[in-house]
């Protein structure tokens, strides 16, 4: 079969990786001039199997509106007139309750779990190296009610085989002694050791080569025009180069036996214009990188921070930070006074807990920040949007919010699995296809 790929994210990437382990013919196609360059540049790193909750739960609603006012929280809504985000907004409020949260924890578990192990055989395929560290995952609280909390969250991560533990201050400080600055205004945590850490871009890129070597055609710098449709199946796609920012008038047609689209956020409008409609939704994470200045001091542990919902991980001689989810559009500006606010708390927080380990200084200061945005494509229930669509010839991978690392490589080898006739081994509910032995059904995000 001839399969294009829309999309070069860790999802694209890892869909096309795996269908040419399955013999497949791949044509690869992306507006940037390589691969990970939007959403899998620059996130926070870590391979989180076992932090995969979803963000609705009995409190999330309290909290946002807690949170509408302030340019700093964890989840920010920004409401715009836009029918789509009210709609999203609608379907993520009915699934914060407890029976939802657990449903969605089993399917999001159970997608970690099988992606996690895909990741590990890629990379034993490949040598692909990127920052990698296997030293687990610790989640830090800085109030007892949080943590008390965190002990309902490992009880259901455990009842779905998750290995996270409650820990005290004193063991979770012995697992990462670079917090011990910051030490007294912990009140405990959680360890994972199984989970890890590694740069998404880095290892999207490579494999995108081993894609390449391995036969893939990639049409970089090409924007997709439309998908043509006949009757009730996808016939082809049209693509166009890109050349000085700006689209070409002339265009290419390309057909294929198989049409993926895991264009992250921008998957639902395309999809939309064929006639599949799916909830998926822009959420603007936020992420700095700095420059270690004490490299035996900065943790190799990677870590959540409760209080302020960030994460951290160490990549070679840099730390990564992200967190915060902003919903409001499209916007990908770092420079409004919103933006400029969450990315001033990613460089204040580290000081807090790591103090003097980065350099956090701003340009002006004489230091090199590298502060990012990307665009989560988030879907109401976290559980992305994974098979077939009731269009022919027309398949998606996309919606995996703020888990595409966690979940690229098994999303990736689940849907080429599907698009080859087989059937994943795994607890999940694919998108279009009958719940087989190994499935639960999805319900409707």
């Amino acid at each position: 079969m001839k399969t294009i790929v829309l999309g070069a994210g860790i999802i694209g990437i890892s869909t096309a990786w795996h269908l040419l382990e399955r013999g497949h013919e791949v044509v690869v196609v992306d507006r940037q001039p390589d691969a990970a360059l939007e959403t899998s540049f620059a996130n926070a790193a870590q391979i989180s199997v076992s932090y995969c909750e979803p963000w609705a739960n009995r409190a999330a609603p309290w909290k946002a509106l807690k949170w509408m006012f302030d340019k700093e929280a964890p989840l920010l809504l920004r409401p715009q007139l836009d029918w789509e985000q009210w709609r999203w907004c609608l379907k993520f409020l009915a699934q914060c309750n407890d029976t939802a949260f657990e449903r969605n924890v089993q399917q999001i578990v159970a997608l970690g779990t099988y992606s996690h192990a895909a990741l590990k055989d890629v990379v034993r395929a490949t040598g692909i190296q990127y920052h990698r560290l296997e030293c687990g995952i610790a989640h830090f609280y800085s109030d007892q009610k949080s943590l008390d909390e965190a002990g309902h969250a490992v009880e259901v991560m455990r009842k779905f085989g998750v290995q996270r533990r409650l820990v005290s201050r004193a063991e979770l400080l012995q697992i990462e002694p670079a917090f011990s600055a910051y030490g007294e205004r912990i009140t405990g945590g959680t360890y994972t050791s199984t989970d890890e850490s590694g740069d998404a871009r880095l290892f999207t890129q490579q494999l995108a080569r081993h894609c390449a070597e391995r036969g893939a055609q990639f049409l970089y710098g090409h924007d997709v025009l439309r998908l043509n449709k006949t009757g009730n199946t996808i016939d082809s796609v049209a693509v166009s180069a890109i050349q000085s920012g700006a689209t070409v008038q002339k265009h290419s047609i390309l057909k294929g036996d198989a049409i993926v689209v895991a264009c992250g956020s921008y998957s639902a409008s395309l999809l939309r214009s064929v006639g599949v409609d799916l909830p998926i939704y822009p959420g603007k994470g936020y992420s700095a990188t700095f420059p270690l200045l004490r490299p035996e001091a900065a943790p190799l542990v990677s870590a959540i921070d409760d209080g302020k919902k960030l994460a951290m991980s160490r990549l070679g001689d840099v730390l990564r930070v992200a967190g915060t989810i902003e919903l409001g559009g499209f916007d990908l500006s770092l420079d409004n006074p919103v933006a400029k606010a969450r990315c001033h708390l990613l460089s204040r927080r580290i000081e807090e807990v790591l103090p003097g380990v980065c350099d956090t200084r701003t340009p002006e200061q004489g230091g090199n920040p590298q502060y990012w945005t990307g665009l989560r494509p988030a879907t109401p229930t976290n559980i992305p949007f994974i098979g077939r669509t009731r269009v022919g010839k027309l398949w998606v991978n996309a919606g995996h919010g703020t888990l595409g690392w966690t979940h690229g490589a098994g999303s990736g080898k689940a849907l080429a699995e599907l698009i080859s006739g087989a059937q994943p081994a795994m607890a999940f509910g694919f998108l279009g296809a009958e719940p087989g032995p190994h499935q639960r059904p999805v319900v409707a995000a």
